[in-house]
């Protein structure tokens, strides 16, 4: 699969794995994993970049003795699962498209 398509969907993936509530990243992994193979090096880069776009918030809070961080999908995340879901509506009809004219291939 061609990295930056990857890197555009995994985005959107850890955006709607964090979904309405607060998620930290140890659950984000859970909940992705039966569907896509993320790992720590993978996700966390991710997280920053979502940050950085302002499509996440972030705090920190105390938990068994460390801080662990929270994500919190902003306005701007929820446009970005919004605008990924209307692309692909026609990313499905491009595939559509190509399958239809390669059947025999």
């Amino acid at each position: 699969m061609d990295i930056q398509l990857k890197r555009g969907l995994l985005d959107v993936c850890v955006l709607a794995a964090i979904g309405d509530s607060d998620a930290y990243g140890y659950q984000i992994i859970k909940d992705i994993s039966p569907h896509v193979e993320i790992t720590q090096s993978t996700l966390y880069p991710i997280l920053r970049r979502l940050e950085e776009a302002d499509c996440l918030s972030v705090r920190s809070e105390e938990y068994n003795g460390r801080l662990r961080k929270y994500y919190r999908v902003t306005p701007a995340g929820k446009s970005r699962i919004k605008e990924f879901k209307q692309d692909w509506a026609e990313i499905q009809e491009i595939y559509s498209f190509i399958a239809e004219r390669t059947q025999a291939t």
